[in-house]
């Protein structure tokens, strides 16, 4: 899943496993609760989460190979904020090809940077399920409560208004490389996130099925 931060990459990849009865492997979600359980390499990342820069390469690249070597995953993944840099994706296809596998698509999900600004300043996060909600388009149905477990909604650090417009940047400079990176090797494909959640689904779903024609 590719796509600027806040355009709905994990919704959508969280919705399409289900679908697909596949694991959805979000490298953020990995990267929270290594900096939540105080781990080196959470400690090491926080510093860089916290001021919206990218994780170094190599201490993702190691988290996502340790994820994908498991048992579950034998049957097919779906990979979620990774590869977020040229070099990731090299190392990722270098990875797949060590296990016999390899990427079938790249959906990119285009969404203006003025509607992510105002998707990722509403965002609020489970801290205990780690369920995604925003107070305009996902609201919880009792404020600042998971609808899941119950757990209390916190704005993540690198949603808060002063890391968004560097994050933004981040990724104009180091990830929408990977746009042209995967549509060169005639897998990339483009979706609208300009729609509502389920008619993002229905389009990802038609984009998967045209694929595997």
């Amino acid at each position: 899943m590719l796509g600027a931060p806040g355009v709905g990459k994990g919704t959508q990849a969280s919705l399409l496993a289900q679908g697909q009865g596949v694991p959805h492997i979000s490298a953020g979600d990995i990267l929270r609760q290594e900096m939540k359980s105080e781990t080196n390499l959470g400690r090491e990342a926080k510093s860089f989460v916290n001021q919206g820069k990218l994780v170094p390469d190599e201490l993702i690249i190691n988290i996502i190979k340790n994820t994908i070597n498991g048992r579950n995953y034998q049957k097919g993944f779906i990979l979620d904020g990774f590869p977020r840099t040229i070099v990731q994706a090299k190392a990722l296809d270098s990875l797949l090809q060590e296990l016999g596998k390899k990427i079938d698509v790249a959906i990119n999900i285009n969404v203006s940077n003025d509607e992510i600004v105002k998707r990722l300043s509403g965002r609020r996060v489970c801290e205990n399920c780690k369920e995604n909600f925003h107070i305009e388009f996902k609201a919880p149905r009792v404020m600042n409560k998971c609808d899941r477990c119950g757990g209390r909604l916190v704005i993540r650090d690198d949603d808060k208004p002063e890391t968004i417009k560097n994050r933004l940047e981040v990724y104009k400079n180091m990830t929408e490389p990977l746009i042209d990176y995967y549509e060169k090797k005639g897998l990339l494909e483009n979706v609208s996130g300009n729609k509502s959640i389920l008619e993002i689904k229905r389009d990802i779903e038609e984009v998967i099925r045209k694929k595997g024609q």
